[in-house]
């Protein structure tokens, strides 16, 4: 008898070298619970038997808080207490699966994922970042656009300057002659003084550089230039602009904003009609000094940032400034988290045991907080690890010894009858 009561006791050691083993080998696994092996004893027939050994009454998880790993990267995600993440493994449908493994990406379509490829789910948010509704049926894939706003094509551009009042007369510059006259091209920079350049939007977003050269014509009795404007290769009509400044450098024409009929550079969806106001553009002495350059066109932004708060809240920003709330990240938590499933990669499943989930927001109703830029490691200590090895090692020699020790007994008990 007491060989079955040793040899269960090597089973137990096994399996105690079994999951210390696994907790070591998990040292390096984001997200990764260690787990202990409990024992209890083989109740013994009567008052006067001695027991029958040794029995696993379970291999418990161990959810304590892990240490972090600073990372810098926006979508690597820690969770600073209680709490998992919650993933499906389909778009439509699928296993819900919880998880402490916060390395989360997009994918190609523009979804949350985590680095099993389950789709990361969130609750609902209001323009503000405020929750619309919680629990498990209101979760859904969190999905980031690509872009944002609704295109605006350019009506009006601001654009004042300062010309100098010495600048010269670009006919009378000595490139040009009876056989070479003078004639503007804005592809010669002989043929005007100045140039400044912005940017202007068709109705479908589409951007063009819009440039304004210009050309000094007459400096007395009237000091005159004209301005031309030029969007992509195209001429804005009716062109040139003849702008006039009296002898304080006070501009007297033209008085209000320039009308251009619809310019169609190539590439474009629809003719950009524009007017031109001119402000404070003025002369004085001193060089071209570009004053203020504004258009009231814009494009749809596209995705340039994604950022994640310590309330789970995950927000868009587009290159055209605007940021917009997308989804909350769903928590969840048990009231028995060690009667979880596990199922590999640090995810977990529902069972009978830990009990249907908790599903809110990141920081309420005892649910930790998000930290981003940060990964959770594995809870397992080397050191007490080591430990445990020997102490299990030592509890697989005891029981092989006694198992020896009986052997030895039987033996001697045979070589008495013989």
């Amino acid at each position: 008898m007491s060989f079955y009561t040793s040899l269960s006791g090597l089973k137990g050691a096994q399996t105690e070298l079994a999951t210390v083993s696994n907790n070591i080998a998990n040292v390096g696994s984001y997200g990764f619970k260690k787990s202990r092996t409990e024992f209890g004893d083989i109740i013994s027939p009567s008052r006067t038997s001695a027991g029958n050994g040794t029995r696993l009454k379970a291999i418990e998880q161990q959810f304590t808080q892990g240490g972090y790993e600073t990372t810098s990267r926006e979508l690597d995600l820690a969770i600073a207490g209680s709490g998992f993440f919650v993933t499906r493994d389909a778009l439509a449908g699928g296993n819900t699966v919880f998880t402490r493994n916060g390395k989360m990406s997009i994918d190609d379509n523009g979804y949350l994922v985590d680095s099993s490829g389950g789709f990361l789910q969130g609750l609902p948010v209001d323009p503000d970042g405020n929750l619309t509704a919680t629990g498990l049926a209101a979760s859904t894939n969190i999905q980031i656009p690509q872009r944002s706003g609704i295109p605006r094509a350019t009506t009006s551009i601001d654009l004042q300057v300062t010309l100098p009042a010495n600048a010269d007369l670009p006919a009378s510059r000595a490139v040009y002659s009876a056989a070479n006259p003078y004639a503007f091209d804005r592809l010669d920079p002989n043929s005007y003084n100045h140039s400044t350049q912005t940017v202007v939007y068709d109705s479908a977003g589409n951007s063009f550089p819009a440039t304004v050269y210009y050309t000094r014509t007459a400096d007395v009795p009237t000091s005159t230039w004209q301005a031309r404007l030029f969007v992509g290769a195209e001429e804005a009509t009716p062109s040139p602009v003849t702008m006039t400044f009296d002898a304080g450098g006070n501009r007297t024409a033209p008085t209000s904003a320039v009308a251009f009929t619809g310019v169609f550079p190539s590439g474009a969806s629809a003719p950009i009609t524009l007017s031109l106001d001119l402000g404070t553009t003025n002369q004085a002495s001193g060089p071209f000094t570009l004053l203020a350059s504004e258009q009231n066109g814009a494009s749809a932004g596209t995705l340039s940032d994604v950022s994640i708060g310590e309330d789970g809240l995950v927000s868009a920003t587009f290159s055209n400034g605007e940021t917009q709330a997308i989804a909350k990240l769903a928590m969840a938590n048990f009231s028995n988290p060690a009667g979880l499933k596990q199922r590999g990669d640090a995810n977990w499943s529902i069972t009978g045991a830990s009990g249907q989930p908790t599903v809110g927001e990141a920081g309420q109703d005892g649910l930790g907080r998000v930290q981003s830029g940060a990964l959770e490691r594995a809870n397992v200590d080397i050191t007490e690890e080591l430990v445990a090895l020997i102490s299990a090692q030592r509890n697989f020699q005891a029981n092989a010894k006694a198992i020896e020790t009986g052997s030895t007994m039987t033996q001697a008990i045979i070589n008495m009858r013989s």
